[in-house]
């Protein structure tokens, strides 16, 4: 039937024409972003999933600035151990020669200030031992902590330990001397004592250091593999895009000509009346 009010052959045109720039324009945007999946329009659920793993590398992010801080106190510690346990090195020496029976008074102070020196300098190392306000080897001794996980449940700790003087590691006492034969002995005891005490401690940080930089290591890779799933979910195929843009291009100039034919089909209604 030829009807100048209903031209159905229009409609369906128009109708598929429409259609096809819904699915250019989904096309040309997918292509923009390099995303299949940019908004939660496009598919809720693996919009929601690579979100929430997108959230997950941030604050791994957080995470492995957390484990920076927490190496960099340890490794002021260590650093601060290892100045220490040089000075008791030196003191043993000291405290040694001091035990020498028939010693002459001169060299007997002579030997005592060196030591004294050496010990009170222990003092000022464990005092300047802090980096952002944190110090592992003063008498409340500070702990490098980090953060373990994404979540903030799970901490990774490293217990500072108490380096003063006469504490239960550096068991030289603030008033130590070897001025004579007896105090020498007492304080070469205490001296090998400190120095056992240290390397064991030194050890248990060293122990931490690694922890520390392994966990570093693996947040990277997971960081690494969280960014693989969300490209793996969200990212499109270009190629396979860009084939369809052209195929879709081609469809669209067919659709406005088909639109242009029924759109044309009326006009045999005037043949009609000549």
């Amino acid at each position: 039937m030829i009807s100048v009010n209903t031209n159905s052959g229009s409609m369906i045109a128009l109708q598929t024409l429409n259609r096809t720039n819904d699915q250019l324009d989904k096309t040309q945007n997918t292509i923009a972003t390099g995303l299949k999946v940019a908004s939660a329009k496009d598919n809720g659920a693996l919009f929601a999933i690579a979100n929430k793993m997108r959230s997950d590398v941030s604050a791994y992010d957080r995470v492995r600035e957390s484990v920076d801080r927490a190496s960099s106190i340890l490794d002021t510690g260590i650093a601060a151990g290892e100045s220490v346990m040089e000075l008791l090195n030196e003191m043993k020496g000291k405290a040694l020669a001091a035990t020498q029976p028939g010693l002459s008074t001169s060299a007997a102070n002579a030997l005592n200030a060196d030591f004294t020196q050496l010990r009170d300098q222990i003092t000022s190392i464990v005092a300047n031992a802090v980096f952002d306000g944190a110090n592992m080897i003063k008498a409340t001794p500070d702990s490098a902590i980090a953060l373990g996980d994404a979540s903030g449940s799970n901490n990774i700790t490293v217990t500072g330990a108490n380096l003063s003087l006469g504490g239960a590691v550096v068991t030289v006492t603030a008033t130590q001397s070897v001025d004579t034969t007896t105090n020498a002995n007492t304080a070469l005891t205490n001296v090998n004592a400190s120095i056992t005490a240290l390397g064991t401690q030194l050890a248990t940080w060293g122990a931490g250091a690694k922890r520390f930089d392994v966990h570093r290591t693996f947040v990277g890779k997971l960081q690494d593999a969280l960014n693989n799933g969300v490209g793996a979910i969200a990212d499109a195929d270009l190629a396979k895009e860009s084939a369809k843009l052209q195929a879709l291009q081609v469809k669209q100039q067919l659709g406005v000509q088909a639109l242009s034919i029924a759109n044309g089909s009326s006009q045999t209604a005037l043949s009609l009346f000549r």
